[in-house]
């Protein structure tokens, strides 16, 4: 799956420390970002395969109320293939001894090696509660919940995830990279955007660099809008941290794992080293990868159709820049059995070369909205009244 898609030799030429996630060692430093429906057990597989097993691989985001009370989905959504190592879970909560059961449970019961805890999300109907996004506003709250995860962990670790605050009037990151560091979190990873943002414009990596320069006593990894290898490399280089989180660059293509670590390993030919290529795959190629996930995601479920039907959100980033009609897109986002799916991929062009500019943004885009907060939110950062159980709802992004 590898051809003509160089790298410099200056991008290549960086050399990374390997990241320790407590006892972990992730090498080369780079992780997959939960996201809700998309990093299941499945997705994760195909990334494993692709990066040769190298990396972190974060689960999508489990609602700590539901663990603790084992609910069904979520028991499922917890479930890690054997190959898996490190078993990382993403935690959502704002209750402090919710969190706190949640993470002993994680432990007593030896359902994961690694804890990371879920501060980014932007969307509406979390933030209006306090939760996601909002809730590192309230200092206190942020606190307590980082206490209780890290108090009830045990010799697990725990990681948080968050970005630069509400807007820009609202920032909170380097108060919580403090709190994160007194209440002994293991590692952070900022997306360079506010809640506002929501993913749009450009992530600001300057906020990651300076994070890195506040909590210089723990790794930072850096998310947002790493789209290709070089972009990952181009990120620790002009910030200095330490690792970084791939979320929405990695849609349609979990090759582009093996790119990362292809580039990571990567050393300068001018010094003797190896040139390093990426994946270019032709659209033969891809949809043979489309084809396995489906069957993936049946064989997760227990059901074809149901693998096949989670599947059709898929098809249009694998297929993006594909000269595909639009009649076959329609088509292919309402399969609902392999066999129509083979007939309807053997009906595509396979083979076209992999597009040019495919490799560029991909996923929700939207931006500038108005962060919906619960009333007088932003008056008091230490008056913590007002979340409740409302705010642990199913959904995630950060």
């Amino acid at each position: 799956m590898r051809d003509n898609g160089r790298m410099t030799a200056s991008l290549a030429a960086l050399a990374a420390s390997p990241l320790a996630i407590g006892p972990h060692t992730v090498c080369p430093p780079v992780v997959l970002a939960p996201m809700a429906g998309i990093t299941n057990a499945p997705f994760r597989t195909l990334c494993r395969e692709f990066s040769g097993g190298k990396g972190l691989f974060v689960s999508e985001m489990i609602t700590t109320r539901a663990l603790v009370e084992r609910n069904e989905k979520t028991m499922q959504l917890i479930r890690f293939d054997a190959t898996e190592t490190p078993r990382s879970i993403q935690l959502y909560g704002v209750d402090p001894v919710t969190v706190g059961k949640a993470v002993r449970m994680i432990v007593d019961e030896d359902l994961a090696d690694h804890v990371d805890l879920n501060f980014g999300c932007p969307v509406p109907k979390v933030t209006r509660k306090g939760g996601g996004s909002a809730l590192p506003y309230k200092r206190p709250l942020l606190r307590a919940i980082l206490h209780e995860a890290v108090s009830n962990a045990g010799e697990l670790p725990v990681t948080m995830k968050m970005r630069k605050g509400i807007d820009d009037d609202h920032l909170t990151y380097l108060d919580a990279g403090r709190i994160a560091v007194e209440e002994g979190v293991t590692a952070i990873a900022l997306h360079g955007r506010t809640a506002a943002q929501h993913y749009g414009g450009t992530a600001d990596w300057d906020a990651i660099a300076r994070l890195k320069e506040h909590v210089p006593e723990i790794p930072v990894l850096g998310n947002g809008d790493i789209w290709s290898a070089r972009d990952a490399l181009r990120m620790m280089r002009e910030t200095g941290c330490d690792g970084v989180v791939v979320g929405r660059g990695c849609l349609g293509r979990p090759w582009l794992f093996g790119d990362l670590v292809a580039a990571f390993e990567g050393t300068d030919p001018e010094a003797g080293g190896r040139e390093v290529t990426l994946a270019r795959p032709a659209l033969r190629e891809v949809a043979a990868v489309m084809r396995r996930h489906a069957e993936l995601l049946g064989e997760w479920l227990g059901n074809e159709a149901r693998g096949v039907i989670d599947f059709r959100k898929h098809v249009a980033w694998y297929l993006k820049g594909f000269s595909v009609g639009s009649q076959l897109r329609r088509e292919l986002a309402v399969t609902s059995s392999l066999a129509e799916l083979d007939a309807l991929l053997s009906g595509l062009d396979l083979d076209q070369p992999w597009p040019d500019g495919a490799d560029g943004p991909r996923g929700r885009t939207s931006g500038n909205n108005r962060v919906v907060l619960p009333d007088g939110w932003l008056k008091d950062p230490y008056d913590c009244a007002g979340v409740g159980a409302e705010a642990e709802l199913d959904t995630s992004g950060g």
